[in-house]
């Protein structure tokens, strides 16, 4: 008699053996960004970075860092907050704080193609994320909107999601969120593996962030 495996621990099989496998094949390309970062530019290679994670609970998260290492994150949390209050217009028909000057030289080409998001494979391993799901959070973001939006926080964050296919910084945070919401509603397995599969080409064809 055959028996059915649990989804959650289908996904973490999933996340495991694919992050893995990321981590192994990539690792020529992650030590020769790491080493493009701190040749260009002062500061260290990765970025690490506070978020919310399932049950709102804090992790650390991993990322290529794209910026100078003098960088004052209040600029960026100013811009989110007028973002979800409506009072922010598209750019280029993107959301996003047009010619950024904290952006280094690597960091525009690593944000364009998302490759400072594959540290991220560190977060999957350690089971903070999973390879899809909501947008990882930043905890002042949370405070943002009311509880409508909470059961974002039932799953782990992703390193992708319905929002990175379904138009990442061309959405709202509004509308983000209400693809989080989706995504909690509906997950599954094969739906990972859709999102998976259409994030690629999402990436690679698809607007700068």
């Amino acid at each position: 008699m055959s028996r059915i495996i649990p989804v959650g621990l289908a996904k973490r099989s999933l996340d495991l053996i694919l992050a893995l496998t990321g981590m192994v094949l990539a690792s020529p390309v992650l030590l020769g960004i790491y080493l493009w970062i701190k040749l260009t530019s002062p500061g260290p290679g990765l970025f690490r970075q506070v978020r919310l994670g399932a049950g709102e609970h804090e992790f650390v998260m991993y990322k290529f860092r794209t910026m100078r290492s003098d960088a004052d994150p209040r600029v960026h949390q100013e811009y989110v907050q007028r973002l979800a209050a409506g009072d922010v217009e598209k750019v280029d028909g993107l959301y996003k704080l047009h010619q950024d000057p904290r952006i280094t030289k690597a960091g525009k080409f690593l944000r364009k193609t998302s490759l400072d998001e594959l540290p991220q494979l560190l977060n999957v391993l350690r089971g903070d994320m999973s390879l899809v799901g909501p947008r990882p959070m930043l905890p002042f973001e949370a405070d943002l909107f009311g509880d409508w939006a909470k059961r974002r926080f039932e799953v782990k964050p992703g390193l992708t999601g319905l929002w990175q296919i379904r138009g990442r910084n061309k959405l709202t945070m509004e509308e983000g969120l209400h693809h989080d919401l989706e995504y909690v509603a509906t997950r599954s397995v094969r739906l990972d593996l859709l999102i998976m599969l259409k994030t690629v080409p999402t990436v690679l064809w698809g607007s700068a962030r």
